[in-house]
């Protein structure tokens, strides 16, 4: 059989062993529930509409909202009843691109940027296009949404 010795050195030898494929498994994976690419504002507003409209995730989408404005979206549940009531437009599959003209924007002021997105997609087989505008902030080099903008025509 095996010694005392010998048993402690396998044990802690698999206890660290197990540590280090806990570690390693963890270390570069992504959170799916949360948007990660925060440090652009175009790609936060991007990212929101797609979580919203293609991924049908609402908690995806309010990770990268202020908290009064990610309340509100939670509080509505389905990303069917955010669209319905915050933008008034459904969608079952759509493209999501910003308004280019809206970098300067972003230059001139370096912890506000308003983004103006365009959206073309379908819902129940018809073509829809919609422009939307969002105010973003940034906080600690994070962008957050922190409001949803009047059309602007």
């Amino acid at each position: 059989m095996y010694s005392a010795k010998t048993f402690r050195s396998k044990v802690l030898l698999l206890t660290v062993f197990t540590c280090f494929l806990l570690i390693l498994n963890g270390c570069g994976r992504e959170d799916k529930t949360k948007i990660n690419e925060v440090d652009n504002p175009e790609n936060v507003a991007i990212a929101f509409f797609n979580a919203l409209y293609n991924e049908k995730n609402v908690e995806k989408a309010a990770s990268v909202c202020n908290p009064k404005l990610a309340r509100l979206i939670l509080h509505y549940r389905s990303p069917e009843a955010v669209g319905r009531h915050l933008f008034n437009m459904s969608y079952d599959n759509v493209e999501v691109r910003p308004d280019t003209d809206g970098v300067k924007v972003r230059e001139q002021f370096k912890d506000n940027a308003i983004i103006t997105i365009y959206l073309d997609g379908y819902y129940q087989e018809n073509l829809i296009k919609e422009v939307k505008r969002l105010a973003l902030v940034q906080k600690n080099g994070k962008w957050y949404i922190d409001k949803i903008l009047k059309d602007p025509f």
